[in-house]
């Protein structure tokens, strides 16, 4: 978690035995459920093979206990050569630290996760239908998803596929604006929508876009594996495994 801090440790570390105010969860692959990572700090979570009795989170619950606290969700398809994922993200870490001042002077917690959606399984039981996304308490900061092609996710899995872009202030951006998502982070602490996170609904079908993305990338990810496999027949005299006795 140490190498995942980033800017965030900068702005909400603590001094004391005190936790900080963000705590970020990974989410791992192939998972719908998160699961604690800790906080920001690197402090380690409940349970955790790090953490030991009387250490961690635990030590102080009452001061977490008696803050208030959002739920942020980044959910993604890929931060490796989607820039517009990237971006995003950069601009969420950015956003928290611009309103880290405001929300611990004002007792708010930010418990923040990031998701990444690589199974049409996990996007429907996630109720995922655009990437990037940005969910405070369950809610999506833009609720009307519009899409623009984009040849960096179509190289992931060969495929055209469009990718979100945003609208704020009546422009239209490839990456969530920073001020965007510090007005959505403001607007859920101070303008009465600090209610328990909503509950997300399952998909019962996911857009035709995701359906088009997950099912090129099966099938790139499937002639991967079989071009591997056949390198390996190639290389064997008798097309078994070069390990294989049958040549003796």
């Amino acid at each position: 978690m140490a190498e995942k801090k980033g800017l965030l440790a900068k702005v909400f570390g603590r001094q004391g035995g005190s936790c900080c105010s963000i705590r970020i969860e990974e989410i791992p692959e192939g998972e719908n459920q998160t699961s604690n990572n800790g906080c920001c700090c690197g402090v380690p979570a409940s349970g955790s093979p790090e953490k030991t009795a009387g250490q961690g989170l635990e030590k102080a619950p009452q001061t977490r206990d008696s803050r208030r606290s959002i739920d942020i969700e980044f959910l993604y398809l890929d931060l490796d050569a989607c820039t517009r994922c990237q971006g995003t993200g950069r601009n969420l870490e950015e956003a928290l630290n611009e309103v880290a001042g405001i929300l611990e002077a004002t007792g708010i917690n930010v418990n923040l996760k990031k998701i990444h959606v690589q199974t049409e399984e996990q996007a429907l039981a996630l109720g995922f239908v655009s990437s990037p996304t940005i969910r405070i308490n369950g809610q999506d900061i833009q609720l009307d998803v519009r899409e623009s092609l984009y040849e960096s996710c179509g190289d992931l899995c060969g495929e055209e596929v469009d990718c979100r872009i945003w609208v704020y202030q009546g422009k239209e951006y490839t990456e969530a604006p920073k001020g965007m998502i510090i007005e959505a982070i403001l607007k859920h602490v101070y303008g009465g929508c600090m209610e328990a996170p909503a509950l997300k609904e399952p998909l019962k079908e996911l857009p035709e876009n995701l359906k088009r993305f997950f099912a090129a990338k099966r099938k790139k990810d499937g002639d991967a594996a079989g071009g591997t496999g056949e390198q390996v027949a190639r290389e064997s005299c008798c097309g078994i495994s070069p390990e294989s006795k049958c040549c003796n």
